[in-house]
């Protein structure tokens, strides 16, 4: 395959304007530009654009793909939004991915390259699949982060007894999964993080929800009210999510066991053992099926044989006088279960006399001698010499 990028970036709080596409339009001249999108490949040459640019001024989301092994995601999120002490734990490697800050956005930064995957695919519809995992962290689950930091055990870079920075991940969701699947995560790994508890955040009763909406003054709640008529804040819901979810008792997530690299890694070893055993008893039964297949189809070929009586040797003779390869390849199938229906029926002397006149009468043939001898006719007891 010659050379392919593709990129795709997403407005997702709000869309672009006529000036900003005018904007984009200079960068590409074919790329598919709509009010919230960006799109395009390239089988030869650049992007004459700057994806970190980008990012900064017009897009949340961002992914690209190149055909040499080389994945990049990138998420645009509001600093008023999060705090850096959650995302601190995760100790995220620089090898893997970056955080950096602008004056209103963090901007999460992942990349890989030297993959290598087993399918190749052009990257439409990646970024989709990938689309909400923005949406969870601005609602507080932070589980990619943990795929992010399960990226740097996978590189060596986390030390052995370093403790996983969340309870697991369970439940994975299709986001999750679809994040793990485009950088290439080892699947037993991933199944190891999900094998512990639960970090999904449990939001609060819904009771406790409106126990603190009716403890509210009367201030706030018009200055929510406002916020939400204007219409102009596309965090609001995320955001009061979040107060309510902080002001309202829930499990702390730090009581539970959290396992170590070293642990993690066993884990992953015994996943993998497990499924290599699964996969090696599955070929095992499936050989097992194909030859008994092979054995009732053989039996129903010889029995037709059987019943047939001369004719086959007949056969024989009018396949090698095609003096073709396709003719040969015939003949020394049908006498290889000629050879195997003499053994049944205890007359090899029969099928050695009958052979040694075929090779008597083709014996300039060379080509069909070459494949008798493959097939093993030639030295085979019951055969006549060559």
């Amino acid at each position: 395959m010659s050379e392919y990028q593709y990129y795709e970036f997403q407005a997702v709080d709000r869309p672009l304007s006529d000036s900003e596409r005018g904007e984009l339009r200079a960068l590409s001249t074919r790329a598919q530009i709509t009010a919230t999108s960006f799109v395009n490949h390239y089988e030869w040459g650049d992007f004459k654009g700057d994806p970190a640019r980008l990012m900064e001024r017009y897009f949340d989301l961002f992914l690209y793909l190149a055909n040499w092994g080389s994945r990049r995601f990138s998420m645009r999120l509001p600093k008023r939004m999060l705090d850096l002490a959650d995302l601190e734990k995760f100790d995220v490697d620089s090898d893997v991915a970056a955080i950096r800050a602008t004056a209103e956005h963090l901007i999460l930064d992942v990349y890989r390259d030297e993959l290598d995957s087993e399918d190749w695919e052009d990257g439409s519809g990646r970024l989709a699949a990938l689309a909400s995992l923005r949406a969870d962290i601005l609602g507080g689950d932070l589980r990619v982060f943990y795929l992010i930091w399960l990226m740097g055990v996978e590189f060596d870079a986390v030390p052995d007894d370093a403790v996983e920075p969340l309870p697991g991940i369970a439940p994975l969701t299709a986001s999750l999964e679809a994040f793990a699947d485009f950088f290439c995560i080892d699947a037993d790994l991933v199944e190891a993080a999900a094998s512990g508890g639960s970090a999904r955040p449990v939001g609060p009763p819904r009771s406790a929800v409106v126990d603190h909406i009716r403890g509210l003054d009367e201030s706030e709640k018009v200055a929510l009210l406002v916020r939400l008529y204007d219409g102009d804040d596309p965090y609001i819901a995320a955001e009061f999510r979040r107060r309510v979810k902080a002001s309202v008792r829930t499990k702390d997530e730090a009581a539970t066991t959290r396992r170590t690299v070293a642990e993690l890694r066993n884990i992953a070893g015994r996943l993998a053992a497990e499924r290599e055993r699964a996969e090696r008893e599955r070929a095992e039964a499936q050989h097992r099926r194909e030859e008994q297949q092979r054995s009732e189809a053989k039996k129903r070929r010889l029995d037709a044989l059987s019943a047939r009586g001369e004719a086959p040797w007949r056969d024989v003779e009018r396949m090698i006088e095609l003096r073709n390869s396709a003719g040969y390849e015939q003949a020394v199938a049908l006498l290889t279960d000629l050879r195997d229906l003499a053994r049944i029926g205890n007359s090899p002397d029969d099928f050695g006399r009958r052979l040694g006149e075929i090779l008597r009468r083709h014996e300039k043939k060379t080509r069909f001698r070459d494949l008798l001898m493959a097939a093993h006719l030639g030295g085979d007891p019951y055969a006549a010499p060559i």
